[in-house]
Parts: C-alpha cells; structure tokens; sequence
C-alpha cells in the first residue's frame, strides 16, 4: 500500500473554501503543520479570527475529507485561533492596549445601528475575542441602557477611567458620567474633545476589538474618528430603503476617502416574520444592502430581520447575544462578527507594537 505524502493532505485541503475567509486555508497560510505517520495524518490550523463556535464545525469536516483519501484511517486536526493587531491609517498613533478598532456606522439614525453594534461586540466576545465597546454617541448615549449598567466608571489614579464591565464586555460612554435624562447642549469641538477622552483616558485591558458605536451622519464626531482615532475597519448598517440607503452610501464613501477599509455592509431589518401567523414581508423593500454592497465592491456581511425580541432584549439591557445566546438571532449575529473578524484577518498586520522605542542618550 503506497504510503500518504503531505502534498496529498495539502491538495485536499484546498478542495475546502472557508466561508469566512472566502478563500482556502493553505491560500491563506492557515494551515501551519501537516504530519503523516502511517495511516495517521496530524494537520494544525491557526485562523487569525475568533471562532469559538466555528472550530468544531471546521474540525470535523477537515477530518471527514482527509479520510477520504487513500491509506488514512485516523485524521486529527486541531484548529486555533489567534488575534493580532492590523494597520490603521498612515499619521496616527496606535492606542494602548487595543488592537484593532472597528467602527460601526450609519448614515442615518433609526436604522438599529447601536442594537447591531452591542449585539456584535457580545457576538466577537462569544467567539473567544477580548472586545471593548464605546459609545460615541455624545449626544444620545445608548450603549449604558442596552448594557444593563448604570454607574459611574472607577479612577485609581484621578487622570484616567476604567472601563465599566458588562457581559464580560468593557465599555466606556458619556452615559456614565451623566444623569440619563441630562441633554448635552455642546457645540462640535467640545463634543470631539469628550469623545477623544473617553477613548484616551480609558485604561482598556488588552482588548482584541474595540467597538465604536457612532452617532449617524458624517459630521464633526466621524471626521475626528477618521482622522484622529487608529481606525482598523468600519462597518456600515442600513435598512433596505431607499432613504436609508442613500444615507448609508454617504457613510461610506466619506470612509472611503479617508482611507478607512470599509469591511462590508449589515443590512437591518431586511424581513418581518409574523409572530401570530408566520407572514414574511418586506416592509422596507428588499435587497438594497446586496445591490449597495455590489455597486461599492464590498461585502455584504448579513441581513437581520425585524424581529420584535432583538429591539425587548437591548430595551431590557439583555441584547440577543446574552439573552439567547443558542437562539437563530444570536447565531446571525456571531456569523456577521465571524465574517468581520475574518475580513479584518486578511489585511495587512501592524507590527509599531514589535519595535523598541530609540532613545539617543548624552553619556
């Protein structure tokens, strides 16, 4: 019996395109040892994605396919995962202890862009990622309401905020420092500032992806974040209508111009199931994020529906993800983060945090 050689365990595994990375895993340089002794073939994978709920579906059916070829009887692989830091735009400094910063935006407000930014950052956190969530949001904070927390962020040393703990999230928001009822009446630089210092002054603890929910539009708030803020991705949601969409394109071609990758597009309640009879309808058109995502050559990440659970979950500061977390909606949601967090995988790495720092003494 003619003995199985690597090569042959190489060229099966590229008959397998992973749906997150679009791509096979040798391409990607995911597979990083392949051992064959005998009948027993050993393969190591590293994804460079959080994938908790992916890796025994990945597992299984890489085994099931190395045992289709001649000679192998027992096929062991063993899938990991690791996070690292990716390139932000040229000029701006990276933030400490914070790996990649991803922004979900809208260009319009109404859309569940806070709702798909909570339910992601609990999403990439069930998947086994460090995840950070700051709002934004200076004017309309919701992020403290849908967290379920509402307290003053601790200072040990008087200068900066520690993070406040949610769902094993850490989160940072104007929220925490202000009365729920308190309207900020604060002109454009005073809002960029506060929002500058909450992202600064938080001592984040090695988060892999930091959230940041924005406020709609393309005003002063998103233009400090693209040209201040280490952004490593931006996410755009919108409904399928027509006005949202125009907005939405707004959005992204402002993140376009500014150099920020733009990771792919949620489409927002895209359908509505009848709770009583089961109806599904299109009550804002369909499609749209599709023909959006085709026109601008980026990747539509997932629909949702208009579900009556998604918008009691956040309401009651439970959000889809924690409240049920083996649910249909908690699992779209992790799928679109996987799907995020893949994207993110493929561009380029930051190695600043590699480097030593040079400093020249006068001896």
């Amino acid at each position: 019996m003619a003995s199985v050689s690597p090569q042959q365990v190489e060229e099966k595994i590229k008959e397998y395109i992973d749906p997150y990375l679009e791509l096979d895993l040798i391409s990607s340089k995911a597979v990083k040892d392949i051992k064959v002794d005998g009948d027993k073939v050993k393969v190591d994978i590293m994804l460079g994605f959080p994938a908790k709920g992916y890796v025994p579906i990945l597992s299984a059916k890489l085994q099931e396919m190395i045992k289709t070829i001649p000679g192998v009887k027992v096929a062991d692989v063993n899938v990991n995962f690791k996070i690292v830091a990716h390139t932000v735009q040229k000029g701006v400094k990276m933030i400490n202890n914070v790996k990649n910063i991803i922004a979900i935006a809208s260009g319009k407000g109404g859309v569940g862009k806070s709702t798909t930014a909570v339910n992601l950052a609990l999403a990439l956190s069930a998947e086994g990622a460090t995840v950070g969530i700051l709002d934004a949001d200076i004017y309309g904070p919701s992020q403290p309401r849908m967290l379920g927390v509402q307290q003053q962020p601790e200072s040990k040393d008087g200068k900066s905020l520690e993070p406040v703990m949610s769902y094993h999230l850490q989160s940072m928001s104007i929220g925490y420092l202000i009365d729920e009822e308190t309207p900020m009446i604060w002109r454009g630089p005073m809002v960029t500032q506060a929002l500058e210092q909450l992202l600064n002054d938080t001592q984040w603890k090695d988060v892999d992806y930091l959230i940041v929910d924005l406020p709609p539009g393309t005003g002063d708030t998103q233009l400090t974040l693209a040209q201040k803020v280490p952004v490593t991705g931006a996410v755009i949601v919108t409904t399928p209508q027509d006005i949202a969409l125009l907005d939405a394109r707004k959005g992204l071609k402002m993140f376009q111009k500014v150099e920020v990758p733009v990771l792919g597009i949620v489409e927002n309640m895209s359908i509505h199931i009848c709770s009583q009879c089961g109806h599904a309808e299109h009550i804002f058109g369909s499609g749209g994020g599709k023909s959006m995502a085709d026109q601008y050559h980026v990747d539509m990440l997932g629909s949702l529906p208009l579900d009556i659970s998604i918008r009691e979950s956040t309401d009651g500061g439970k959000p889809s993800v924690v409240a049920d977390p083996d649910g249909k909606i908690a699992q779209i949601y992790r799928d679109i983060a996987r799907r995020i967090a893949a994207k993110l995988s493929q561009k380029a790495k930051d190695f600043s945090a590699a480097f030593p720092k040079i400093v020249i003494q006068n001896n």
